[in-house]
């Protein structure tokens, strides 16, 4: 039996408290027959866009960050307590993923402009960064946002780069709570493992289509780290109680 995604609420509540952009998109010209699809579309549309081999959605930046170091955690990359090091203007959220993951974070002075590297990991933060083929390659889980302030303002979300197909699958189960959504429900194999309620919301996948047709390819970096406070004291006082 072909499964069939649910697509409660989208086919039980009245039309007039619907959101619009499913239906706004296949006037623009996207087909999809499950809710679902619209966020495999638009993620190959930004993999396309950023000249990654793949891209997985997820319901913000932050989450991203923390299921790519998840990821590196699975596959033996990382393991509890290894250091992970930011610069000291970045946003709070990305060392309080860090210690979420069970991993320790220490701050260096860097500059950046538009992304800078988790040090000791692959992973980059691209939150502020939005242009065409951004993707740097060299097997990085580059992570993306699409915070209300962001050049593709969907209001939450994020998404993560890659050219890995291992990862690529992990990602994608993670963030949907470990389940195969091409296989029913009750299927065995339906729970693939322990995941997360982390999944970008098809309705949300639409506005980011609609927006990223509406959004120049090419774009200059939003924000540096001139556009942070420092960090180090909020870690060491409220967060390490040192």
């Amino acid at each position: 039996m072909e499964y069939k995604y649910n697509s409660w609420p989208l086919g039980k509540l009245p039309k007039e408290f619907q959101r619009q952009e499913p239906d706004k998109i296949k006037e623009l010209g996207y087909n999809w027959n499950d809710p679902r699809e619209i966020v495999d579309i638009f993620e190959e549309k930004v993999s396309k866009y950023a000249g990654s081999r793949y891209a997985v959605s997820c319901d913000c930046c932050s989450h991203g960050i923390f299921l790519s170091l998840q990821y590196l955690k699975s596959i033996g990359e990382l393991k509890n307590n290894d250091i992970i090091t930011i610069p000291n203007r970045t946003y709070v959220s990305v060392p309080m993923q860090i210690i979420h993951c069970g991993l320790k974070v220490e701050v260096e002075d860097i500059e950046w402009i538009g992304i800078y590297q988790l040090k000791g990991s692959r992973i980059w933060d691209s939150a502020v960064r939005w242009t065409k083929d951004m993707y740097i390659g060299n097997d990085a889980l580059q992570v993306l946002s699409f915070q209300i302030k962001k050049r593709v303002p969907i209001g939450k979300g994020g998404m993560i780069l890659t050219d890995s197909e291992d990862a690529y699958k992990w990602l994608k189960f993670a963030s949907y709570d470990g389940r195969n959504l091409k296989t029913p429900y009750e299927d065995e194999n339906h729970v693939n493992m322990i995941g997360y309620h982390m999944y970008m919301t098809p309705e949300d996948a639409a506005r980011g289509i609609i927006l990223m047709d509406s959004v120049p390819e090419i774009n200059e970096d939003s924000e540096s780290y001139l556009n942070y406070t420092e960090i180090r004291d909020i870690i060491k006082n409220k967060f390490l109680n040192e």
